[in-house]
């Protein structure tokens, strides 16, 4: 198996006023290459901290990230950002697509960023749009789609630039039952595809589509465990 994420001893601690805080202590992770992962724990665990500096958003204070075999770990804010673009489609909890923008423009947007012209960006956006059903609402507005199709865009939109990483923060947390476990579905297409998923989530439910758990408390990793009930399918049972 090719290594594709390896922290080492990684920490992170922020100053606040005269205060530090310690939100990673020491964690040590390795994750291959189409591997599908769910990171857990209780707020202040360090999740989120640790999903920052695997998606680039943030640097250790010490210990190292390597992403692919580079050391990411001192890169300057430009350089993250490029990495960000070339390696890494992120999924938010709120969507994050711009009102004002068509399916088709929010998808694209990355590829603006990578220096595609509009042709090709147009054409990349509508496959990508196709990919997670959503062809036929390329020229829909946010305001215009459901909370499951705007996470379907968001997703498409991680997808556009065909990254080594797709990183889901909370993928379902806006949305009813029903329509997370259709994401969660998704997801697990996604993965059947060959794509490497890291996913952040609370709910129990939720991290057992992953092949593999990894649970955090103060910072550090508490459990890291293969999932041996990975759960396919899950819909609601109708009333």
């Amino acid at each position: 198996m090719t290594k594709i994420i390896e922290t080492s001893e990684t920490a992170k601690v922020y100053k606040m006023g005269n205060q530090t805080v310690e939100a990673l202590k020491s964690v040590s992770i390795e994750i291959n290459q189409g591997e599908y992962v769910a990171f857990m724990g209780p707020s202040g665990s360090g999740k989120s901290t640790l999903m920052n500096i695997i998606g680039c958003l943030d640097t250790p204070t010490a210990g190292t990230y390597v992403l692919n075999d580079n050391d990411v770990s001192d890169l300057t804010e430009n350089e993250l950002a490029e990495i960000r673009n070339k390696e890494i489609g992120f999924v938010f909890q709120t969507f994050n697509l711009l009102p004002r923008a068509t399916s088709l423009e929010n998808v694209a947007l990355p590829l603006i960023y990578a220096g595609y012209g509009k042709d090709d960006r147009d054409e990349m956006a509508l496959q990508a749009l196709e990919n997670v059903g959503l062809g036929d609402r390329a020229d829909h507005k946010p305001n215009e789609l459901s909370g499951g199709q705007r996470q379907r865009v968001a997703i498409a939109r991680a997808l556009v630039n065909n990254p080594s990483i797709i990183l889901a923060d909370e993928p379902t947390g806006n949305l009813d039952t029903k329509t997370s476990y259709d994401i969660m579905d998704l997801f697990q297409q996604l993965h059947d595809s060959g794509n490497t998923i890291i996913m952040v989530t609370h709910e129990d439910d939720i991290a057992h589509y992953a092949h593999r758990i990894i649970r955090l408390r103060d910072g550090l990793v508490e459990t890291d465990e293969i999932n041996n009930n990975v759960t396919r399918s899950r819909q609601p049972e109708e009333v």
